[in-house]
């Protein structure tokens, strides 16, 4: 039986605009933007400023050792010079279940909680950040586990080996469709009982207007919310944009042709192959004791592989199931299009940042090649290529976006897209996906990553972006090392501005931590 289960794009869409109470009449008869957020912060508002980006966090204790807290401890020096962090996602493993927040969230990242003197006593649907905290969903955000589970978990020989191996941290209720973020991390005002108790609600807290009309006001240290799944905000003069990528990563359909139906029967074939490896790697863990410090260390290479595989397998999944017109959030990717050219049309705008979770482009092994990866790919092209087209000579040289930031592969990248024949081209693009959940390594193939475009005839093959820096896991036995990471970035005056990049390493070699910084690269 299937261990995790994901709503359909639907019903994220829906669920989530149900919390927020999207598009209430109060809200629209208030003139309130829902997608728009202010920093009320207090501090200057200068155009050289610095900010913190993790991603892939939310997991527990390794063996004895715990990976997050040791980036927590990296990000704390630079805490007062920082004025928010960017999280890309996956806030929670393995299911965004709401009772893993205290021991694997709440308790790492005490020093930027109001009350984190004493972890215990908060409540993870009523954190508030001392330093604004800006996730985006991950997929794990929005995984849940089947009925069945909760009344068959222990019971066969099969989930009990699943669960012990995988440290599963599933426990017994899921994200309820990624309800438990939402509570974390959304102004939840579905939780308001009545109309006066709402409006009272949104006169104290949609108190910033933008040009766009009221928004939410986020106060560090007194409100803390973020107004929906998706949303914006300025800082400094630059423009960033948060995503909910889940909702336009369906992979294409496979083609109805001859050589669809060869794709299909080679995707199954590859589905019962990795199902006898996952068996396979299972009976080496029979084998091992996790009190043995050196078995404890391969059984975590073994559930490393485990955990990829299952990553496999559900983008498999989702390439077997893919409609002939597969669902994509338009009113998302739309409302990107709109604000970037509004963006663009600003005159106090001097650059734009986007994060979201899936990264378009990336070499970590199992990510590369997904389906989900060219589908989210293509999706921010089409978006890209409306808004190049509708702005005209307005960008010249400039790229449309200075910086996309993402997450999702366990590992910290830095790559570029060369000229890809479209308007994502020379775009730069910081992978922070190894702040917690065990890193990855680098495919093999190497750093020039290539695409087909089916529609050209000759040479269909070509370069569209190069890896120019990776952090992952790498070597074997004595010689393995295994780094999880984040990253500062200090922007520039200027326009364009640059941006200088300060990679953070905690590394594990031969069971013990080694914390430094990689030389600072500018872009």
């Amino acid at each position: 039986m299937k261990l995790i289960s994901e709503p359909s794009i639907p019903v994220k869409i829906q669920k989530m605009k149900e919390r927020v109470r999207w598009k209430h009449p109060k809200i629209i008869s208030s003139g309130i933007d829902q997608t728009s957020m202010v920093i009320d912060d207090r501090k200057e508002d200068s155009p050289e400023f610095s900010f913190l980006v993790i991603g892939d966090t939310g997991t527990k204790l390794h063996y004895g050792h715990h990976p997050q807290r040791e980036v927590a401890e990296l990000m704390l020096p630079h805490k007062d010079d920082c004025r928010f962090v960017l999280h890309t996602g996956d806030v929670i493993y393995v299911v965004g279940s709401h009772e893993y927040y205290p021991a694997n969230f709440i308790e790492p990242y005490r020093e930027f909680l109001v009350g984190g003197h004493n972890p215990k006593s908060i409540a993870y649907d009523r954190m508030v950040f001392n330093l604004p905290f800006l996730p985006v969903l991950g997929n794990h955000d929005y995984y849940d586990v089947p009925f069945m589970y909760r009344l068959l978990t222990g019971s066969t020989l099969r989930l009990r080996r699943m669960l012990r191996y995988k440290d599963f941290e599933i426990g017994w209720h899921g994200s309820n469709q990624g309800d438990a973020y939402a509570r974390a991390f959304l102004d939840y005002t579905a939780a308001i009982a009545s109309p006066e108790e709402l409006q009272r609600h949104l006169d104290s807290h949609y108190t910033a207007k933008t040009d766009t009309g009221r928004c939410l006001r986020y106060e560090p240290g007194q409100f803390t919310r973020l107004p929906n799944r998706y949303y914006t905000f300025r800082y400094g003069g630059i423009d960033f944009f948060a995503l909910d990528s889940n909702t336009f990563n369906t992979p294409s359909p496979l083609p109805t042709t001859q050589a669809g139906e060869i794709s299909r029967r080679e995707l199954e074939k590859r589905r019962q192959e990795i199902d006898q490896e996952e068996l396979q790697i299972l009976a080496k863990c029979d084998r091992l004791n996790a009190d043995n410090p050196i078995e404890a260390e391969q059984l975590d290479d073994l559930s490393a592989k485990l955990d990829q595989i299952n990553e496999i397998k559900i983008d498999i999944e989702k390439q077997l199931a893919s409609d002939t017109a597969p669902i994509i959030d338009f009113e998302q990717l739309d409302w990107l299009r709109n604000r970037l050219i509004e963006s663009w049309n600003t005159s106090e705008v001097r650059g734009r940042v986007i994060y979201f979770h899936h990264p378009p482009y990336v070499t970590e092994a199992t990510k590369w090649n997904q389906a989900q990866t060219l589908a989210v790919r293509h999706r921010l092209r089409w978006v890209l290529q409306q808004v190049g087209e509708t702005l005209g000579s307005l960008i010249k040289e400039r790229p449309i976006v200075d910086l996309i930031l993402n997450g999702h592969a366990h590992c910290l990248e830095y790559l570029r897209t060369v000229d890809t024949g479209y308007a994502d081209s020379h775009i730069n693009y910081i992978i922070s996906g190894g702040s917690g959940r065990r890193p990855r390594r680098q495919r093999p193939e190497g750093t020039e990553l290539m695409e087909t475009f089916t529609q050209i005839s000759d040479s269909p093959t070509r370069k569209v972006a190069d890896s120019l820096l990776y952090v992952g896991r790498s070597g074997y036995a004595s010689q393995k090392r295994v780094p999880y990471s984040c990253v500062r970035i200090d922007v520039r005056d200027g326009c364009p501005p640059k941006f200088i990049v300060r990679p953070l390493v905690a590394e594990r070699v031969e069971q013990q931590w080694y914390s430094h910084q990689l030389e600072p690269f500018v872009i």
